[in-house]
């Protein structure tokens, strides 16, 4: 672990060995021991790819102390929560479809299928409430994201950008491939449980 003091109140907590499945179960071990401790002082988790930003109140608590509790935490022997499987329902009808067909060379009928044979892993939240970035696209569909971003991208639409895939909570402005849409609600206020992914969940996309 390398730690950053990133302002006068966060601690930015990073892993060495770049985004992979290894690198995102470091970061939830330790993200979930964090939580279990509950530091005095400490206000807010933000995990990422390869890194947890740690966010205290200066007046309860001094990073040099924050950096001491969680290095003397045995990440490697931490338990791993099990993961939970979600299935979300894909209408595979985006308007990017084609367009990533033709740059692979295969039929739209063969993105859907690869896209939806694949298992994946929300590695974290961010972007807006709701929007999980998840690992594990076949690298035989990977494609860029779009040279020129939309103004808005309609809820629900489901798009891929290098190796990863994801599902928009909200009408907003966005620059992934589209390549299908979704019914499902990604985040509601009015549920106990806002989102409807969290980091480390498994999920299934299945042809609607």
């Amino acid at each position: 672990m390398r730690f950053i003091e990133a302002s006068d109140q966060s601690l930015l907590v990073e892993f060495e060995g770049g985004i992979s499945l290894e690198t995102h179960h470091q970061v939830v071990r330790l993200l979930r021991a964090l939580e279990a401790h509950a530091f005095a002082g400490v206000r807010n988790l933000h995990p990422a790819y390869c890194s947890i930003l740690v966010v205290f109140d200066p007046l309860i608590t001094e990073p040099e102390q924050l950096e001491d509790q969680i290095r003397a935490i045995d990440i490697e022997h931490a338990a791993l929560p099990a993961p939970r499987t979600v299935e979300i329902p894909v209408h595979y009808d985006g308007p990017d479809l084609s367009d990533v067909a033709a740059y692979h060379g295969i039929t739209p009928q063969r993105v859907a299928e690869m896209h939806s044979s694949a298992i994946y892993t929300v590695y974290f939240l961010g972007f807006v409430p709701g929007f999980a970035y998840m690992g594990g696209l076949p690298e035989a569909i990977a494609t860029p994201r779009r040279e020129s971003p939309r103004k808005q991208v309609p809820a629900g639409s489901v798009g891929i950008a290098g190796t990863q895939t994801g599902v928009y909570p909200f009408a907003t402005p966005g620059g992934w491939q589209l390549i299908g849409r979704t019914t499902l609600d990604m985040f509601r206020p009015d549920r106990p449980e806002m989102n409807l992914l969290s980091i480390g969940d498994q999920v299934r996309f299945i042809p609607a």
